[in-house]
């Protein structure tokens, strides 16, 4: 149907859409129109911004309820500094009137950031003013505010919280410094020590190409790893993008940071890491966020660190629990880059000596490539791996004297002529779990598969997931109907092995001193798993003892981080060729020994995989745990919309109470006993269960509920 209006522009005849000629001069008529402005609004008789006069400002609450823009109006005096993505600070609390944040007078002042400025807003009562613009510096991009918010709706968490971790907290002087313009990319140069692998040539020339490749890279074993992250950092910046690079802990970081210091000079990279001050950090942060360097190398929260035009990203160690993040909503640094190389279309790179499940999976589904050597190349460099089994402690009288095996006495004493030997010795507070007493099997459950653990109360056997209790089990594998408690490690390994060996010097590295290097000269160094120190020249030999502790862990990653742990250490050894041995005090017909002995990690996470498929676990699954005090998390649940797919495990109880007073992180009040359910959903299912959770979480904290139900999407730990 025409209509014919006072400008003389109708729809057509046939009544559909304009056609281009007459869209152009429906915007001419309407930019040349002479509308007449209307009154400013006043908050308390003051004027407000005439242009686009209202701030959507995301208050930092951190609560799920809260979870949305709120509008405020924008004081005339305000307008310049009032910029999108600065930080603000609003009144808020004491006085809401309405969802869009209209306010009464009163209510406690609270920081925000100004997500953008609009002509109006949804609200039609009178709006609060921004209190204060804290600082002009716009913080907070659309790039970094929609990779925080696709993080905060997977985790079901709320975006203030992932903005508290991608931000680091502001310093004036750091802001009033003035940074150089960017350094020119360096040249790429020669691929070095990546022609030893199959692709790594090829995979370089695509990062200087301005190439966007996706691989898993199974590292040689040795030091060169953190040089040839540096070549793949150096052919990203050649291209004219940046780098990210995120490893688990300082020491690491230090490392990686010495190789971009050596390949690509000074002022070309920055180092964000925690422990390195509020000032130095939120200095380099915002280098980075300038332009000012293209390069970045951290730990965990650096995943979130603008990089500007991101060509590559880059993760050391993704099994490492480091980098999964401690503050809700749990983060992990693998899905967060993940999201980052799909929203940003830049390179990824997954590294370690070692392959977990989800690298694995990355494999599998074709989103990434793998990236390895020759089996001929890692027979060269990696150490000869030796056995040593329940059967040969038996009669071991050295070992039931000395906790040293004879095998491992006779190999250290050899080794300690020529360099020094590394002895791992798993930390304490292992929880051991059941296995099988005579394969060694780990008992599961029936129903679910998961671990079978003896109540403290009754000593019944039950499901450490689903709680169903098994009273008639038997081994799935040999029929054995006997269990053992798998053995804790010794408190005392550097004093007796002080005694075993009286004239070589003793080190240790753990908890309290973590050393990051030691002398090439023979000498006994103690450490925990992680807590490794690097060797001038390579260890001569590495004893891991106790192989038990770790495989015995209540977890579905037992295996996959004892291997982990163990490459790790070997990893630092020297070649077989120059006399390199380890011995490994575990069953030796385990897989994940068998996978050690021949140096076969990705053998080992593909086979994990499968079996994982078959029984519905993670990563083939999406999984989320759910804890609370009993009748609270009964009433979670009740109201919880699950996806029609979803299965629910449990409850159980959660180990994680403390005696007396206050709060363990992530755990249940002090003196309350705690239940936990997972809920497993296939493929395609990970969305919706995490936005499920996300709106009963918000419609409970909306409704005042006072006891605490922590979510965790995805977690690490599912024993």
């Amino acid at each position: 149907m025409s209509r014919e209006n006072g400008s003389g522009v109708g729809e057509g005849a046939e009544g559909g859409v304009p056609e281009p000629e007459q869209l152009a001069l429906i915007r001419d008529s309407v930019r040349k129109a002479k509308v007449p402005r209307a009154k400013p609004r006043t908050w308390r008789g003051a004027a407000v911004a005439k242009e686009l006069p209202v701030a959507r400002v995301l208050v930092d609450k951190g609560v799920l309820h809260l979870d949305r823009y709120f509008d405020y109006a924008v004081p005339e005096e305000l307008d310049e500094q009032a910029q999108p993505g600065v930080r603000v600070r609003v009144r808020f609390g004491a006085g809401a009137r309405n969802v869009r944040g209209g306010r009464r007078e009163g209510g406690g002042l609270i920081d925000g950031f100004l997500v953008e400025r609009v002509a109006e807003s949804d609200y039609s009562g009178p709006l609060a003013a921004l209190a204060q613009v804290v600082s002009p510096e716009p913080v907070l991009d659309a790039e970094l505010l929609g990779l925080a918010r696709a993080v905060a709706d997977r985790y079901a968490g709320s975006l203030a919280d992932v903005l508290q971790l991608a931000i680091p907290p502001r310093h004036a002087k750091a802001e009033a410094r003035e940074f150089p313009e960017p350094p020119a990319p360096p040249a790429a140069l020669d691929p070095g020590s990546w022609r030893r692998y199959e692709r790594g040539p090829d995979f370089l020339a695509a990062l200087a190409s301005g190439g966007a490749p996706r691989a898993v890279w199974t590292a040689l074993p040795g030091p060169e790893w953190a040089a040839e992250i540096g070549r793949a950092v150096q052919a990203t910046l050649a291209s004219g993008r940046g780098a990210l690079v995120v490893v688990p802990t300082v020491r690491l970081a230090a490392r990686v940071d010495q190789a971009l210091r050596d390949l690509l000079g000074p002022g070309q990279h920055a180092l964000l890491t925690a422990d390195a001050g509020q000032q130095s950090r939120y200095q380099e942060w915002l280098a980075v966020r300038r332009g000012a360097v293209r390069a970045v190398v951290g730990t965990r929260a650096a995943m979130f660190a603008p990089v500007r035009n991101l060509g590559l990203v880059v993760i050391w160690d993704d099994g490492d629990a480091h980098h999964s993040d401690d503050n809700a909503p749990f983060p992990h640094v693998r899905e967060v880059l993940e999201l980052r190389t799909s929203r940003d279309k830049c390179a990824f790179l997954s590294g370690n000596w070692t392959c977990t499940v989800e690298a694995a999976q990355l494999v599998r589904s074709g989103w990434a490539a793998a990236l390895a050597a020759p089996r001929e190349e890692v027979r060269r460099v990696a150490p000869l791996v030796r056995t040593v089994g329940d059967h040969d402690l038996a009669w071991d009288e050295a070992a039931r004297a000395a906790r040293l095996p004879s095998l491992a006495w006779e190999i250290a004493r050899t080794a300690l002529r020529d360099g020094p030997v590394l002895v791992q010795v798993p930390r304490r507070g292992y929880v051991p779990r059941l296995a099988c007493q005579r394969c060694r099997e780990p008992a599961r459950c029936r129903q679910c598969a998961g671990p079978l653990e003896a109540r403290e109360a009754t000593g019944v056997l039950a499901c450490g997931w689903c709680g169903r209790e098994e009273g008639q089990w038997h081994c799935s594998s040999c029929g054995g109907f006997r269990l053992r408690a798998q053995v804790v490690g010794a408190r005392r390994t550097a004093e007796e092995l002080g005694r075993a060996f009286p004239a070589v010097p003793v080190r240790t590295s753990g908890r309290e001193q973590v050393l990051d290097t030691v002398p090439g000269a023979p000498a006994l160094v103690v450490s925990t798993p992680g807590a490794e120190p690097v060797a001038e020249g390579g260890y001569a030999a590495a004893l891991l003892l106790d192989g038990w502790a770790m495989l015995g862990r209540p977890d579905l990653r037992a295996g996959e981080e004892a291997l982990r742990r163990w490459i790790g250490a070997s990893a630092l050894v020297r070649p077989q060729g120059a006399g390199g041995t380890v011995v490994v005090v575990a069953e030796p017909t385990l897989r994940p020994v068998q996978a050690l002995v021949r140096w076969d990690p990705v053998g080992h996470a593909v086979r994990e995989l499968a079996e994982r498929a078959e029984l519905g676990f993670p990563p083939v699954s999406r999984m989320a745990a759910v804890s609370g005090a009993p009748e609270v998390l009964s009433a979670f649940l009740a109201g919880v919309e699950l996806p029609p797919d979803a299965v629910v495990l449990g409850p159980v109880p959660v180990r994680e109470t403390v005696p007396g007073g206050g709060r363990r992180a992530g755990g249940a009040p002090a003196g309350e006993s705690w239940e936990r359910v997972l809920i497993r959903v296939p493929p395609g299912s990970g969305a919706a269960l995490a936005a499920s959770l996300k709106v009963a979480q918000a419609g409970r904290m909306a409704r005042g509920a006072a006891e605490p139900v922590r979510i965790r999407v995805d977690p690490l730990d599912i024993g």
